[in-house]
C-alpha cells in the first residue's frame, strides 16, 4: 500500500484529506476518524461534487468530505452534535427523523455521494439510492446478520440481509466494491461502493 511524503498510508484518512485538503477549503474542526471504507472510495466522487451524509451523527464524514472540498448536506434526527457546522456556507444541516414516515425529506435533489454509515432503514433505501446523480457513488456500510451474536445492535430491523446491499442497487448502479465481512472491530458488516453510470442526459447541466 502507498504511503504520501509524510509516510501516512494510503489508507491513512490524514492522507486522504483529513484535516484540510490541498486546493480545498479549510476542513472543519475533527471529530471522530471517517469510516476507512468511506475513505477508501471518497476519490470517486467528482470534484466539488454535493455530498449527502445520511444518519451523520457526530459528522466525522461531514467535516472529512468537507475538507477534501465537498458542500455537504448532513441529516439526522438530533443535530444538535453539528449545529455549529450549519454556519459553514458550504454545509447544510437538515435535523430530520427518516423514521416518522411520510415523503422522503430530500425527493427530486441529487447527489454526486450518498455516504451512510452504521445506519439502516429499509423504508429509504431505495430513496438514498435514488439521491445518486449521474456519475455519482453511493458509499454504504452497516451491520449484517451475524451481528446478532456478537453484540449490538441485535434487532434485524438494523441488520442487512445476506447480499441485500447487492440487491438494493442491482439494475440502478454498477457495483466496483462489495465485501460482508467480519471486519477488525470483531463486527459483522457489509459495505458496497457503486456509481450510476453517467451519460449525456444525466450529465446535463454539470460545469
Amino acid at each position: 500500500m502507498g504511503a504520501d511524503p509524510a509516510g501516512l498510508s494510503a489508507a491513512d484518512p490524514r492522507a486522504a484529506g483529513w484535516p484540510g485538503h490541498a486546493g480545498g477549503p479549510p476542513a472543519l474542526a475533527p471529530r471522530g476518524i471517517p469510516s476507512p471504507w468511506v475513505v477508501r472510495h471518497a476519490s470517486l466522487i467528482p470534484a466539488g461534487g454535493p455530498v449527502l451524509d445520511v444518519a451523520c451523527g457526530r459528522g466525522r464524514h461531514t467535516r472529512f468530505l468537507h475538507g477534501r472540498g465537498h458542500p455537504v448536506t448532513a441529516i439526522d434526527r438530533d443535530t444538535r452534535s453539528v449545529e455549529e457546522l450549519g454556519t459553514d456556507g458550504r454545509v447544510e444541516v437538515i435535523e430530520w427523523d427518516l423514521e416518522r414516515g411520510g415523503p422522503f425529506p430530500l425527493a427530486g435533489r441529487h447527489f454526486d455521494a450518498v455516504v451512510v454509515t452504521n445506519y439502516l432503514y429499509r423504508p429509504v433505501l431505495a430513496d438514498l439510492v435514488a439521491a445518486v446523480a449521474g456519475g455519482g457513488v453511493l458509499i454504504y456500510e452497516t451491520y449484517t446478520r451475524g451481528q446478532e451474536r456478537r453484540g449490538r445492535p441485535r434487532n434485524p430491523a438494523f441488520l442487512l440481509e445476506p447480499g441485500e446491499l447487492l440487491e438494493a442497487v442491482r439494475g440502478r448502479l454498477r457495483v466496483l466494491a462489495y465485501e460482508d465481512v467480519v471486519d477488525v472491530r470483531q463486527a459483522a458488516v457489509q459495505r458496497i461502493a457503486a456509481v450510476r453510470e453517467a451519460n449525456r442526459f444525466t450529465m446535463a447541466g454539470r460545469p
